[in-house]
């Protein structure tokens, strides 16, 4: 007696639903790498420090090589970051010099408040002593060195130093005096001082760069008090 053959396997049904337990086979080989992090871009874990870091390399270079000779690139590399997140920051070279101008030029900013701290006869003194102050502080007088020093050689960089002597000090000044040709008064009165702090800082012609301070004050303040406040 022959036993019984197994009955075959019924074809399996390709429109059936498949097992919704199991799993599809893993692909052969290592996983996907992530999609690379943009050139140039910062990562949330970059420090805050960095467009700072980048101003302070722009200001140096600024000044060892003036405006025509400092390219981004310098920038970037005298601050350890890629020059596409010196464009980033602030964008073209003019941009990234508007912005260190600002930053040098900020303790010298709060001068137009002295006008307004002492009896209107001495605001000439007041006002020469706070620009002076500013100038002998060497924490304060190496960025304004670096900046007048590419102000001086290159229209582009002296446009840009213009514009924010004239915004951020000159009109601040002449908003605060009560005179019909107050803009003109305030051009006269910056242009004695910052005439004078380039001559002796900048160029350092003599005697005026080894004066006494209190002597240049004593000789710029009455001139200072003339354009501001006298007929």
């Amino acid at each position: 007696m022959t036993e019984p053959t197994a009955s075959p396997e019924p074809p399996s049904d390709p429109t059936a639903p498949s097992d919704p337990t199991a799993s599809p086979e893993s692909p052969s080989g290592p996983p996907p790498e992530p999609p690379a992090r943009r050139r140039g871009r910062p990562s949330r874990a970059e420090s805050a420090g960095t467009r700072d870091r980048i101003l302070t390399a722009a200001r140096e270079e600024f000044s060892a090589h003036g405006y025509d000779k400092t390219s981004v690139r310098q920038i970037a590399k005298a601050a350890g970051v890629d020059s596409a997140l010196v464009h980033h920051y602030f964008g073209t070279k003019e941009q990234v010099f508007a912005a260190a101008v600002e930053v040098a030029f900020a303790p010298a900013l709060a001068a137009p408040d002295t006008l307004a701290e002492g009896p209107p006869d001495a605001v000439g003194e007041r006002l020469a002593r706070f620009v002076f102050g500013v100038w002998e502080n060497p924490a304060t007088r190496a960025p304004l060195l670096a900046i007048l020093r590419s102000a001086v050689t290159n229209d582009t960089a002296a446009a840009v130093f213009r514009r924010l002597v004239a915004a951020q000090l000159v009109r601040r000044v002449a908003a605060r005096l009560d005179l019909p040709d107050a803009e003109l008064r305030a051009e006269l009165a910056a242009a004695q001082l910052v005439g004078t702090a380039l001559m002796r800082y900048v160029l350092k012609l003599e005697p005026l760069a080894s004066a006494d301070v209190e002597e240049i004050i004593a000789r710029v303040s009455p001139v200072v008090q003339k354009h501001l406040t006298q007929p």
